[in-house]
């Protein structure tokens, strides 16, 4: 009875701290996210446009990309941070859409197969324990040739002083970024994951330090599981 009751509070303590973190990472992406929004506004605009239809994103935290959404959408949100949800009602009012927000995770889509147009992930990858788990789950609830659209940070070239820099961050990264890996092959990742078609860009962002090289791109759903298809560059 005793170690049950000295456990109990130690759960509390944890509950309350990780709610302040995660009330926190909402308040910080809210205010300080704009720079890193300018520079990529350019990729994201010409990435989303002709969206349409049943749209999901994941990690849409306080909904940076719902300004780049057409009106006529149905958006789903899977947020698991629910402080994130208060910024996404507001600005989807504001903006006249329609939007469902869900407090789920990437790694199990609250989805049903073959019901998505396309799925949305930016600055998301980084971040999931099992990407490949994520790309699997993406590719279930899209239609035969929805499309998958990402811009992501990744890692730099192997032997690069940079690629060293991500490597010794990533244990601070994972900590203060909600498990985010500065150093992750998120392009090789997507190329694995059995879309019929990729094309994929690789871009820097000049005025990030660890998280200059990008990528963006759009990935498609075969009409079939076994699609093997061919991929462009």
């Amino acid at each position: 009875m005793i170690g049950t009751t000295l456990t109990l509070p130690i759960q509390a303590s944890r509950r309350t701290r990780l709610r302040c973190w995660q009330w926190a990472q909402a308040l910080i992406q809210a205010r300080f996210n704009g720079r890193y929004e300018l520079s990529v506004a350019g990729k994201k605009q010409t990435l989303f446009a002709g969206i349409h239809g049943d749209v999901l994103e994941i990690g849409p935290g306080t909904g940076v990309n719902l300004v780049y959404l057409p009106v006529g959408i149905r958006w789903i949100g899977i947020e698991p941070n629910t402080f994130m949800h208060g910024y996404l009602k507001e600005l989807g009012l504001k903006l006249g859409l329609s939007i469902d927000i869900r407090a789920g995770t990437a790694e199990q889509l609250p989805v049903p197969d073959n019901s998505m147009d396309a799925v949305i992930s930016t600055q998301v990858l980084c971040s999931v324990s099992d990407p490949a788990g994520v790309l699997r789950e993406i590719e279930r609830v899209l239609k035969p040739g929805g499309r998958f659209l990402f811009v992501e940070h990744v890692a730099a070239a192997p032997g690069t002083a940079l690629r060293r820099w991500q490597r010794l961050a990533r244990p601070v990264s994972a900590l203060l970024g909600d498990g985010c890996h500065p150093d992750r092959e998120t392009w090789s990742d997507i190329e694995q994951a059995g879309f019929a078609l990729i094309q994929l860009e690789h871009f820097e962002i000049k005025s990030a330090v660890l998280s200059k090289p990008h990528i963006a791109g759009v990935a498609i759903k075969g009409h079939c599981l076994s699609a093997g298809g061919g991929r462009a560059r």
